[in-house]
């Protein structure tokens, strides 16, 4: 799993790239920490070579959720696969979220 942040005309950006797994969890935790810092401000979380999520690390979707919320902030997530959207459509999360898959 790798998280590569940037930041890109006043919006933040997260590129996720392989598995987010339960292994990857608590790393994915501390790789995060660029994110919530910036919660404040447009963050979009692109997923378009992210392979899998397990539903354990989708706490970290929420837990960056909770934090823009708290703070003004805004999360879009962009390019899930449909394995991706399964997961999130069954815990309901694809409700919490801005999600535009082009």
């Amino acid at each position: 799993m790798k998280l590569i942040v940037k930041e890109e005309n006043g919006r933040i950006i997260g590129t996720l790239e392989g598995r987010l797994d339960t292994a990857a969890g608590p790393g994915f935790m501390k790789e995060m920490e660029p994110l919530l810092k910036n919660a404040d401000k447009q963050i979009i979380l692109d997923c378009a070579a992210l392979e899998y999520i397990s539903s354990y690390c989708l706490r970290a979707f929420l837990a960056l959720r909770k934090a823009s919320a708290a703070k003004g902030g805004k999360i879009q997530i962009i390019n899930m696969n449909d394995k991706i959207i399964k997961v999130f459509k069954i815990t309901g999360f694809y409700k919490l979220f801005d999600i535009k898959n082009d």
